[in-house]
Order: structure tokens, then C-alpha cells, then sequence
């Protein structure tokens, strides 16, 4: 079908342009005209908000209808279809980009990229490969699978301030997720998933974790937090590059460094988000012949040297700007006079000294070389600080029967051990419990795997490696098996 553009309604926003994965819509003179690149998928009669766009019943001349998936673009020669899989040449609809046959050992025979998707799902993978590997013949199945059930975690190595969990993620104002736990020394967000790839704002939410699945960067706001995130790279919020993870909260770092600061310092408290450290009160700080200071630290007491910290934008992600406050007051029953007390966090990259005075104030001195060195020495032990990201999927449903007539037995393999299955030729960790649910470092799938299809639903690059044997017993496509060297032969004859 093609798309029309009301002209009368149209009102020029632009939002159709913005979401069509074609660039197939130019804004002119405040109103939209659809281009040759179109391909009637329809995502621009789905978001219009004046109905100024819709679909007629006509195939364009010289245009291929894709069947790849059930949105099931038009493409004219010389274009692409809205996935950015399929193009028009020649009068054919051909996958534009190489299979990938390059594979580890141990894992799959090739991999799913550049596969293609046999659709609808009841027809065979589009391609089911046999070899013999130490003696036994072994059969891979590989498919392009649309994954609906699908979405992204995102690991960000910070100290800075996020927010809440179950805080909503949002992209351009829409919301494609929410802020997730807290890890050791990392802020997660948890992007996608069913509910929200199937919403109102779900060629977003799909585009937004193919981009990230494929290393590249994306800007996010969770509230007032501007988060600029990409795969490998240091995340940067709010403007500032986040370098160094912390070694640790407040209480472990003084468990791993109380020995080397009781040196230098007569009190430390180390500021942290979630659990500021006391040194002297610490039990690590008695275990090295402290005894408490009569320094009481600026947060809420836990137990023994450790004090709940507070969510920020300051010292250690808390809300102190100014190391002075981290000193709530000193009792001077105690504490003693030219007392030295440090002020630093969890990744040592910001430290003060002070100095208590006579009436239990405190002023800051100098830092000292070797005060300057022990805090150096909490720095040097931090990880870099980088994003990481887990795709999610659910391959429990027809994405199953194009390995085989008996869906059950192909969901049992996989969790018997039998079958490995892979994405993109990494290996993944399957969900224990029903269907097929697994989640994969998206740094070791080949590179660029994932798409998405304006159902929407993302692409992810699925294979299923087993023994012949097992794949004949679980009612395997037999009949379409090919040897591995033909379709390499194949495929290397096409480049």
C-alpha cells in the first residue's frame, strides 16, 4: 500500500519525519511530502496526531512487496525496506548485508546475521546447516527472529546520581523505560520490553534499543538527568564524563584501606551514596588499634562505622557539595585539638583535609604528600568507568517452529543443555523456568547485528546448534538441511 499525505490536515510538525526509518518524509513549507524511499510500512499514519496521513490501496509500479515480516513494505528499485534488511534489485528483493559465517569454536556453524527471516514462521529457518565436528554431525539453525518480547539492560559504571528506581527513562519525551536497581558501583536501566515496544511510542522505544544494541550513542533523561550512553565508552551525565568506578562504598573502601590511612590521618570518612565510612568507628578501623575520634559524619547511622548516605550531585554521589558538611560535629569529649580528619570518596578522585580546632570546629589545611598518596592509593584501585548493555529476548514462541514442527521439544532441548543457542554467535544465558528467555553481552555479538520492524518489534540474530541427532528426535526441518561448505561456497561467491 502506499501512503498519502492530506495536505489540508497536515499541519507540518514534522513527527512523521522524525520516525520514519526511511527519510522518507520532507517538511516543506510546513507541510509533509512523501518521497520515491517510502515504503508504506505506516509508521506516519500511526503517529500523525492531525490524521493527515493514511494508507490507500495501491502498490506503486515497479514496487516488491517484502513478506519478511507481517508489516510487509513496498520497496521501489534501488531502496530499502523500513528494517534496513531487504532491497530492491533489480526486481528483487535481496538481504543487503553478507551472512556471517565467521564463528568461534564451540558455538554455532554460522551465525543469524544476514540470515534473512523466513515469515511466516511455519516455514523452515532460512537456513539449516550440517557439519561434523569431532566425529559428530552437528546441525545449526539460524534465523533474523522479530522479537516483540525483547528490550535492553543498560549497566552504567557511576557514582553520579540517576535516579530512583522505577524512575521513568525517557527519549525525545517519550518513555522507553525506567531506572532499575542499583549494582555495586553501577546505576542500571531497564529499556523495552513488550508493554512499551507495543504502546503508543514504540518505534522508539524499539529504535532506541537497536541503537544502543549496536554500540551506538543515544541521549537520555531520566527527570532532570541528561544521560549521553554508548557501549564501551565512559557514560556522560549531565555533561560531565564519569572517568573512575568507585572501589567500593564507604564502609569497604575503609575495610580495604583502613591500615594504610590510619598512617596519615587521625579520622577519615569516606562519602558514598549509600553507605558513608568512618574509619576510627569502623571495625576495621579498631581491627588496625583505632578507637572512635568523637567525629560524627553528616549522614544517617546504620551500624558501626557505617552511615546511610544521601542521593545527590556531590561527593561520592551524595548531596554534599562541600567536603566541609561531611563533618556533622565533632565531640570534643573525645576528639582532640590538631586532630587531622579526611574528606574524600569512593573513587578517590576528590579529597580535603582538616584540621579540628579547640571548639570542635574544623578548618581545611593543606593536603599533605603522604595523605595525598593514600587517597591516590583508593583511586588507583578503581575501574574505568564504561556502559555495558544485556539484550533481553524471548525466542519461546513461533520464533521456534522454523527449527522445528514441535516447539515444546525445541524449549526443552535448550534447557536440558542439549541445544545451544546463540545470538549472533555469542553465547547467552537462559532464564530458568518456561520458554526460551535469555540475555546476552551485546559487546560479543557480531557487530551491527540488530534491527527492528515497524510492528514494532527489534531483530535479533538466533541460533539454535545441536546434533543431528537431537534435531531429527525433536521433529527438525530435515528435509532443508544443506551442508556448511555450500553455503560458505555460496556465500563467498556473492561478495
Amino acid at each position: 500500500m502506499a501512503v498519502v499525505i492530506d495536505i489540508e490536515l497536515c499541519k507540518g510538525c514534522g513527527i512523521c519525519s522524525k520516525e520514519c526509518p526511511n527519510k522518507a518524509i520532507l517538511i516543506k513549507d510546513k507541510k509533509a511530502f512523501i518521497q520515491d524511499s517510502c515504503t508504506g510500512c505506516g509508521i506516519c499514519t500511526r503517529v500523525c496526531l492531525f490524521n493527515a496521513a493514511a494508507k490507500i490501496s495501491e502498490i506503486r509500479e515497479g514496487a516488491v512487496k517484502c513478506t519478511s515480516c507481517p508489516v510487509q513494505c513496498e520497496v521501489l528499485e534501488g531502496y530499502t525496506g523500513a528494517c534496513q534488511r531487504y532491497r530492491n534489485d533489480g526486481g528483487q528483493l535481496i538481504r543487503n548485508r553478507k551472512l556471517v559465517t565467521d564463528v568461534t569454536p564451540g558455538g554455532p556453524l554460522i551465525t543469524a546475521v544476514g540470515a534473512g527471516t523466513a515469515y511466516p514462521c511455519c516455514r523452515p529457518a532460512p537456513y539449516i546447516v550440517q557439519d561434523t565436528i569431532d566425529g559428530v554431525e552437528m546441525v545449526t539453525v539460524v534465523t533474523e527472529a522479530p522479537l516483540s518480547y525483547s528490550g535492553i539492560k543498560v549497566k552504567i559504571d557511576t557514582n553520579l546520581f540517576v535516579g530512583e528506581e522505577g524512575t521513568k527513562v525517557k527519549r525525545n519525551g517519550k518513555v522507553i523505560g525506567m531506572v532499575d536497581t542499583e549494582e555495586y558501583g553501577s546505576k542500571m536501566l531497564s529499556i523495552g520490553g513488550a508493554n512499551l515496544l507495543t504502546g503508543k511510542d514504540g518505534f522508539i522505544v524499539a529504535r532506541t534499543i537497536v541503537e544502543i544494541a549496536n554500540g551506538e550513542r543515544v541521549t537520555l533523561n531520566v527527570e532532570n538527568n541528561t544521560l549521553e550512553l554508548q557501549v564501551g565508552y565512559p557514560p556522560i551525565i549531565n555533561g560531565v564524563e564519569d572517568t573512575k568506578m568507585r572501589v567500593g562504598c564507604g564502609s569497604a573502601t575503609i575495610g580495604m584501606f583502613a591500615a594504610k590511612l590510619k598512617e596519615v590521618v587521625d579520622e577519615a570518612i569516606i562519602l558514598d551514596h549509600h553507605v558513608v565510612g568512618l574509619l576510627s568507628e569502623h571495625m576495621a578501623g579498631e581491627s588496625v588499634g583505632m578507637s572512635w575520634s568523637g567525629v560524627i559524619p553528616n549522614a544517617r547511622r546504620s551500624t558501626r562505622g557505617r552511615y546511610f548516605g544521601e542521593h545527590g550531585q556531590g561527593w561520592g554521589g551524595t548531596n554534599i557539595e562541600n567536603p566541609k558538611d561531611a563533618i556533622r560535629s565533632v565531640d570534643m569529649s573525645r576528639a582532640k585539638q590538631g586532630m587531622k580528619v579526611l574528606v574524600t570518596e569512593t573513587t578517590g578522585r576528590m579529597a580535603a583535609l582538616f584540621e579540628v580546632l579547640i571548639d570542635g570546629s574544623v578548618i581545611e589545611i593543606p593536603m599533605t604528600h603522604e595523605v595525598k598518596m593514600a587517597v591516590d592509593a583508593i583511586r588507583d584501585t578503581c575501574e574505568n568507568a564504561r556502559v555495558s548493555a544485556l539484550y533481553v529476548g524471548g525466542t519461546g514462541g513461533s520464533a521456534r517452529a522454523g527449527v522445528a514442527v514441535n516447539p515444546l521439544k525445541v524449549t526443552q532441548a535448550v534447557h536440558n543443555g542439549e541445544a545451544l543457542l546463540t545470538i549472533g554467535g555469542a553465547e547467552v544465558f537462559v532464564l530458568p523456568g518456561g520458554g526460551i528467555n535469555f540475555m546476552v553481552d551485546v559487546e560479543k555479538v557480531v557487530s551491527k547485528a540488530f534491527t527492528w520492524v515497524p510492528t514494532p518489534a527489534t531483530v535479533a540474530p538466533v541460533e539454535y546448534t545441536m546434533p543431528l541427532e537431537k534435531y531429527e528426535e525433536i521433529g527438525g526441518h530435515i528435509q532443508a538441511i544443506k551442508k556448511l561448505s555450500q553455503i560458505v561456497s555460496q556465500t563467498d561467491s556473492s561478495s
